[in-house]
């Protein structure tokens, strides 16, 4: 067996605690207002709408209209405009395109008493008013005055489609990625005219609402109705002004499917009722572990410290390759349950090496045999969560994540779903599990070892042996 320094119970121990008041606290500094962080910690998750308060809200189209993929995204980019012209930043915008749905979450404004949900839903379903013209000029607020008012060249009726495109032969790089446009009989007229006669001179500044999306310049008239729009676009802006022009032409308004607001005092109580469950939970676990197995059980309790601390670096950003999560109540109750997973890893293995000490084993080889024999039933438990959080995340994430690709032949059938709190629940279960062979096998294992080697503690009855 090979053998495990002296030190290394304390090491580990040192590096667990460290990581616990790290991960609650963070690192930062402040000089007179202004604070730079450095590793986030507990105070800087991003706590879910269901916490924190606010709007949960399911648009559709109207019954019978079967909308295409990309009137799906158009629609979604009119609500994301809009919801940045309402000031509204940290949102959540997630689009289900094989159920027709649009789910929007955003939370309430700090401090916040009069907000009125419905009248915000309203406005972000309502049809979007796309514009098209003369010149840029803008008032102190940003909305069009002068010529650019009262000067209407186009309007979403007129615009038959918009998509996006790459030019390998373009004789400029920037020129590459654009927009292309094709008018409906409507609009040509009136675009010809236009253009001809700001060709070289003027532009055509095109707006949803009265939000400027793009102001290209007229180079050329343009009279068969169609235009290329170009200027040093990247491939992700030129789709995301194409999704922006044919929204405009939806041919129908969006439909409240189904709502919710929670209110942050709720929350936030719901929230502190969850992790004190959580404290009191580990408290009595740890004292449950050490009466029962002794030396083993100081080791489980201080491995579990180290999930614990884990779990919440993993959504509070504090490890740089992994960005910070939003952190719903469901994710608290997959800590929770996770710790429940460790927990019984650490009673599984406890048990082994007391059956092996009373079996007539030395207390290393008992040591050696208890976490052998333990390891295939923690790794069949832990193999099944983590399959499970990944099932989760996969079919209630967003569309684009990870796992909702590698499973989307799964979903094929009945397709997936956007529910962030499962995804939250099914995030924190996975790390539970990541987290659980690290520190309730691994770390457990050193430090027990390690801690084994110290004269005072070669009693068998400290490990769970009959008193000599």
């Amino acid at each position: 067996m090979k053998r495990v320094a002296k030190p290394v119970f304390f090491v580990v121990s040192i590096l667990i605690v460290a990581l616990m008041v790290v991960s609650l606290t963070g690192i930062s500094t402040t000089y007179g207002d202004k604070t730079t962080v450095y590793i986030k910690g507990g105070n800087d998750i991003r706590w879910g709408i269901d916490i924190r308060g606010g709007v949960d809200v399911t648009f559709t189209p109207p019954e019978g209209v079967d909308a295409t993929d990309d009137q799906m995204s158009a629609a979604e980019s009119v609500i994301t405009t809009r919801l940045v012209t309402l000031h509204i930043t940290d949102y959540e915008v997630y689009t289900d395109y094989s159920k027709d749905r649009i789910i929007v979450r955003f939370p309430w404004k700090e401090g916040e008493s009069n907000f009125n949900p419905e009248e915000a839903i309203q406005e972000l379903g309502e049809t979007a008013m796309l514009t098209f013209r003369e010149g840029n000029e803008v008032d102190e607020t940003g909305k069009p005055t002068g010529v650019t008012a009262e000067n209407i060249i186009l309007e979403g009726k007129d615009i038959k489609s918009a998509s996006a495109y790459y030019n390998s032969q373009a004789q400029s790089a920037n020129d590459r990625y654009g927009v292309s446009l094709e008018l409906e009989e409507s609009g040509k007229q009136a675009f010809a005219e236009a253009t001809t006669r700001l060709a070289g001179k003027g532009c055509i500044s095109i707006w949803m609402d009265d939000t400027l999306i793009s102001a290209p310049n007229v180079n050329e008239p343009l009279t068969n109705g169609q235009a290329s729009i170009t200027g040093n676009f990247t491939a992700e802006e030129a789709q995301d002004l194409a999704n922006k022009i044919n929204s405009g032409a939806l041919p129908f308004k969006l439909e409240t499917e189904n709502y919710s607001t929670i209110n942050p005092t709720m929350g936030l109580g719901a929230r502190d009722v969850m992790v004190e469950a959580g404290v009191i939970a580990y408290i009595i676990i740890a004292i449950y572990m050490i009466f029962f197995f002794r030396v083993p059980g100081i080791v489980a309790a201080i491995a579990l410290m180290g999930q614990i601390a884990g779990s919440i670096a993993a959504v509070s950003g504090f490890f740089g390759f992994v960005p910070s999560f939003t952190l719903t109540l469901p994710g608290i109750a997959g800590i929770i349950l996770s710790i429940g997973m460790g927990v019984d890893a650490n009673v599984i293995t406890s048990a082994r090496i007391k059956e092996e000490i009373l079996a007539g084993k030395s207390i290393d080889g008992a040591i050696t045999l208890g976490y052998d024999r333990a390891f295939s039933a923690i790794l069949d438990g832990n193999l099944t969560l983590m399959l499970t959080a990944i099932v989760l995340m996969g079919a209630f994430g967003p569309a684009d994540s990870l796992f909702a690709k590698l499973l989307s032949p799964l979903f094929f059938l009945f397709g997936s779903t956007t529910a962030g709190a499962v995804y939250s629940f099914g995030y924190t279960l996975l790390v539970g599990a990541i987290m659980n062979f690290i520190c309730g096998v691994t770390a457990s294992r050193l430090m027990l070892k390690s801690l084994s080697r110290y004269k005072v503690f070669r009693k068998p009855y400290l490990y769970g042996g009959k008193r000599a």
